[in-house]
């Protein structure tokens, strides 16, 4: 535990200047980044005494080793860079918006060169359309059912599509009129561009206008005694009403709002958004946070529109995402600055207010108690998980007798094919939970470049490695340390290098986390004595005596600790022991996934390997262009010498290879370890 003093910047070096600034803690981790109007008086605030701050501002600032600062011309500026940061580094002591579940989208791919109408979930992509979000993935679907028939806009898989290409067949929506088959040529790319923009206009709802031309060609058709026409035109009609019908009208045409909702104690919160778009709910989303920073409603409420809209700018939907309307229950802490950021992003005025009657007040009396709802039904599930992470946590501490609970665990595992295609996997849980963005896989390499003798080897090869690559960064970000609370103006980052700019484990070139700049508490192998040994030896070797070692046999699922001679054993109910296990099968699952990956590949590259004048860069457009090894062997000579950088001559020698002895029958490989 650092004590703040330890770091305080001395009198002077704080400007009185809006800017964003960064807390590190002992391994140049970012832990908490914020913004303020004047940074002198925010980062003092942080260096009174200890004993008044809030509780959570004191676990920050005792963890925290350093601090630094980048001053920004205006305050809408530090808006922006905040946002940028937490998304970046991911702070600890920040407040995090989590979905309560994956929210599906209904996306239009405008982007692609014939554009597809697809039920999308996680981050946005540029030069997409998104509508929603949907409570429902089915309720999407309905809506596109309905749709299809007015704009038969294609919905198939790139591979789908492709396939249809290349038979020359429509795929079944193709038949039944449900799609117009730009795969087969039925309609230009041009006209199929403009009938999925159309669709997406109908969606964004602009749904008259469809509907008064539909009726208009309805009456011609009619007139001209072309009942059947007239017909399929009035069907087409009611799909519209029908799929129109599905969003409840809630306000008055035309109002363009998004309505939140914020419900909570000063340890979580729960917080819930109704999408608004020409008086219809067009979709609902929900958060849940956990507080891990001091902040007020109205902080809150800044942070939350930050994350909402903030990708906004990246994917280029403006207006599309950003409403003319952001109503709240409580006005974000910098209002001005607030509105000035989203009137940026649409392009035109946003106004952000909280409503006090009418139509407007009701509907977000609803939001408020779907929130109330929320934050109950997360209470009940998670009381049990909170538990039950803690529990198991201080258990592993007990039974290996840890300084501290392990709050970041690392997890080993080795798996090759009788000694072949060896990789290892490293897994990292972090407070009881998964952290992927961490997960790393290892080739073996061994002593003579051609694999480990085994898995103790291999064991201790990758624990080396590791650590090796730990302490080369942390000798190195101690080389770049400038010191503490540089003042950094938004010019100088720019122009600066990012390795001078940015202390601690960042990558000088990306000015992102090193990948293995953080040291684990806790290090657990898949395996027994040995395993453990091997680690162990590796840890001794490199000088590391500060992170603790363990490892999980499979077969009586003991816990071993090097140079005991006795296991430690968890009770069969222990929630550590299940924690436990839960990071070994994980490591093993990832590593037997870069396993199979890897023996995949080298098995279909051993077939080209032989093949003379064929070098990697061609075999690897063979295989792209033709998909497989088995198609590439049903291919002429002709096809494949029209594949680009191919010629005659080595089209041959790729079908005198790939026929006879390949085609006999090869036995399967044995089981992965």
């Amino acid at each position: 535990m650092a004590d703040p003093a330890t770091y305080r910047p001395a009198p002077g070096e704080i400007p009185d200047q809006p800017g964003v600034y960064r807390f590190r803690d002992e391994h140049g981790r970012v832990i908490y980044v914020g913004k303020a109007k004047s940074l002198r008086q925010r980062l003092n605030s942080y260096f009174q005494d200890v004993a008044g701050l809030h509780p959570r501002t004191q676990a920050m600032v005792t963890t925290a080793a350093s601090v630094q600062w980048t001053v920004v011309g205006t305050e809408v500026e530090s808006l922006a860079l905040e946002y940028s940061w937490i998304k970046e580094y991911d702070p600890r002591f920040n407040v995090k918006y989590r979905d309560d579940k994956s929210y599906p989208y209904l996306a239009v791919t405008l982007a692609e060169k014939f554009p597809r109408v697809q039920v999308m979930r996680g981050a946005k992509r540029p030069g997409t359309r998104y509508f929603g979000p949907y409570a429902h993935a089915w309720a999407i679907r309905e809506t596109v059912d309905l749709l299809l028939r007015v704009f038969p806009v294609r919905t198939c898989s790139a591979g789908v599509f492709k396939r249809a290409h290349q038979q020359g067949r429509p795929c079944l929506l193709g038949y039944i009129d449900k799609c117009s088959a730009p795969c087969v040529g039925r309609i230009s790319q041009d006209d199929h561009h403009l009938l999925a923009e159309e669709f997406a206009d109908f969606m964004a709802g602009d749904t008259a206008k469809f509907t008064r031309r539909l009726t208009a060609r309805m009456k011609e058709a009619a007139a001209d005694l072309d009942y059947e026409r007239a017909a399929r035109l009035r069907d087409d009609i009611a799909a519209l009403q029908r799929a129109t019908e599905k969003n409840a009208v809630v306000l008055s045409d035309g109002t363009d709002a998004d309505i939140f909702a914020l419900v909570g104690d000063e340890l979580e919160a729960a917080v819930q958004v109704f999408h608004v778009r020409d008086g219809r709910i067009r979709g609902q989303r929900g958060w849940v946070v956990e507080k891990v920073e001091d902040v007020t409603d109205a902080e809150m409420i800044e942070r939350l529109l930050q994350q909402v809209y903030g990708e906004v700018e990246s994917t280029g939907e403006g207006s599309a995402a950003v409403p003319r309307e952001v109503l709240v229950p409580v006005l974000p802490a910098d209002l001005e600055e607030v509105q000035a950021w989203l009137t940026g992003l649409r392009g035109s005025r946003v106004q952000v207010r909280i409503p006090q009657r009418g139509d407007k007040h009701e509907l977000a009396e609803t939001v408020r108690k779907n929130a109330e709802h929320a934050l109950a039904l997360h209470r009940t599930r998670r009381a049990g998980d909170l538990t039950t992470r803690s529990q198991a946590l201080q258990e592993i501490q007990e039974a290996l007798g840890l300084e501290t609970a392990p709050l970041r665990i690392e997890c080993y595992d080795v798996s090759h094919n009788q000694g072949t295609y060896q990789v290892a996997s490293m897994v990292v849980f972090e407070d009881g939970l998964a952290r992927k963005s961490e997960y790393r896989q290892f080739t073996i390499r061994g002593s003579e470049g051609d694999g480990a003798r085994d898995d103790t080897e291999a064991m201790h090869e990758v624990i080396t490695r590791r650590f090796r690559r730990y302490l080369a960064e942390r000798e190195k970000a101690g080389d770049l340390e400038l010191g503490l609370g540089e003042d950094q103006t938004a010019e100088a980052l720019a122009d600066a290098d990012l390795g001078e700019v940015r202390s601690g484990p960042v990558d000088p070139t990306t000015g992102k986390p090193q990948r293995f700049a953080y040291p684990p508490n806790l290090v657990v192998v898949d395996g027994g004595p040995p395993q453990v040994a091997a680690a162990r030896k590796a840890l001794d070797e490199l000088g590391i005596t500060d992170v603790a070692l363990c490892g999980l046999a499979k077969r009586l699922e003991e816990v071993w600790v090097a140079d005991d001679d006795y296991p430690v054993i968890l009770q069969r109910s222990s929630e550590g022991l299940y924690l436990l296990q839960r990071l070994r099968d994980e490591a093993h699952r990832f590593a037997i996934t870069a396993h199979r990956r890897k023996r995949s590949k080298g098995m279909t590259a051993s077939v080209l390997d032989d093949v003379p004048g064929l070098g990697p860069s061609r075999a690897a457009a063979l295989l792209q262009h033709f998909g497989s090894v088995k198609r590439l062997r049903a291919a002429t000579a002709e096809e494949i010498a029209a594949v680009p950088g191919m010629g005659p001559k080595t089209a041959d020698a790729v079908v005198t290879a790939l026929a006879g002895p390949a085609t006999a029958p090869v036995s399967a490989p044995p089981a992965a370890s």
